[in-house]
């Protein structure tokens, strides 16, 4: 019993260790970009502009920056201004109540309400009142307090630079997400194939808990689109991958439906083998097949690179699959019945990432079986 239970430490310990690396090298160029941008802001302000101590000029390049592709120039735009904000008011009113703990409460609470009275986000508020702090309590000079803003101008300045230079593996990260997804959906009908031929109960139950646990996958990719997008609205030297960004953006409405269809599909096969009902040999091979016909979609949507290129190599499979769907024998059972309208579903879904639309999808699947 010790044993076993050190031996699942031992594995969560591997795989947590194993998702931090993959996280870090997901996230390595951000933070290469976060850490020159942070040299080059005090570099041009110390050694260019002669501050003494622009801590700042730093954290703003950091904070402007930050480790996500998404919204970095409206970062930059609200870490400047809510820096001045703060400064503004946490100089004037030192200028004229000295420092304290009641000013600093003044102070903190003006520069808050002036933030949110401009409908600003909450890194915009934080700033305003994070440099009103600093001025009221370690900036000795009114022209000491103004050189923060002017640090904050230089680290803005420097994370907009380094926003325009991005690798492209943000660009392919939705596609490799994609086909993460679709691989996800061929081995959830290999093996509700599994189960429909077996009829097991527990493995159906089994079966029907992993594909419960997929939402996650959906999120990482519309993560990864929405990052896409970020990067080609950021970088004038992305901008021409725009409209393939934009193709894949759009595949993720289509990508879920597919997935929720699978586990509907799951969530039938395991109710057919709980409850004992028969499902035809010949909807558990058009299963298969058509988690062979997804590994092929998946493979063909890495190699896609242009916006023309959707994964029209697998329509012929799945098309062949959707007539195959049409001549299988029927079941008086109406969970099996059931089950094989799902597939049919699955390969409508499917068909949309190949540059079908989703009539003329349904359109190319003839009517099922009487």
């Amino acid at each position: 019993m010790q044993r076993d239970v050190l031996d699942g430490w031992r594995h969560r310990g591997r795989t947590s260790v194993r998702a931090r690396l993959i996280r870090w090298r997901s996230k390595r160029w951000a933070i290469a970009q976060c850490a020159v941008a942070a040299g080059v802001a005090w570099f041009v302000a110390h050694d260019v502009l002669g501050h003494q101590a622009p801590l700042f000029a730093s954290i703003a390049a950091v904070v402007s920056l930050g480790t996500s592709y998404g919204q970095r120039l409206r970062r930059v735009a609200e870490v400047t201004i809510g820096v001045a904000i703060g400064v503004l008011l946490g100089d004037l009113l030192v200028s004229w109540l000295g420092s304290g703990a009641w000013q600093i409460t003044l102070i903190v609470g003006l520069a808050m309400s002036a933030a949110l009275l401009l409908d600003a986000s909450q890194l915009f508020v934080n700033q305003a009142a994070v440099q009103s702090i600093f001025v009221a309590t370690l900036v000795p000079t009114s022209g000491a307090a103004v050189l923060r803003w002017t640090d904050a101008l230089v680290g803005g300045g420097v994370a907009l630079l380094a926003a325009s230079v991005v690798p492209a593996a943000p660009l392919r990260r939705p596609r490799e997400r994609a086909a993460v997804v679709i691989r996800k959906i061929a081995q959830l009908l290999r093996a509700a194939g599994d189960v429909m031929l077996e009829a097991d109960a527990v493995h159906g139950m089994a079966v029907l808990a992993e594909a419960r646990s997929t939402d996650g996958l959906i999120r990482e990719l519309q993560a990864a689109a929405d990052e896409g997008m970020a990067v080609v609205a950021s970088s004038p030297f992305r901008v021409r991958h725009k409209p393939s960004v934009r193709h894949m953006a759009d595949l993720v409405e289509p990508l879920d439906r597919a997935l929720r269809s699978t586990r509907v599909l799951v969530r039938q096969v395991a109710v057919a083998a709980y409850r004992g009902r028969p499902v035809p040999a010949s909807y558990a091979t058009l299963a298969f097949d058509l988690a062979d016909a997804s590994d092929v979609l998946a493979e063909e949507l890495v190699k896609a690179r242009g916006t023309s290129e959707f994964a029209e190599a697998a329509r012929p499979a799945l098309l062949a699959l959707g007539e195959a769907s049409a001549a299988v024998e029927r079941s008086s059972e109406m969970t099996a019945e059931g089950v094989l309208l799902q597939l049919r579903s699955v390969i409508v879904d499917l068909l949309q990432l190949t540059g079908m639309g989703q009539f003329e999808a349904t359109d190319a699947m003839p009517p099922p079986p009487r």
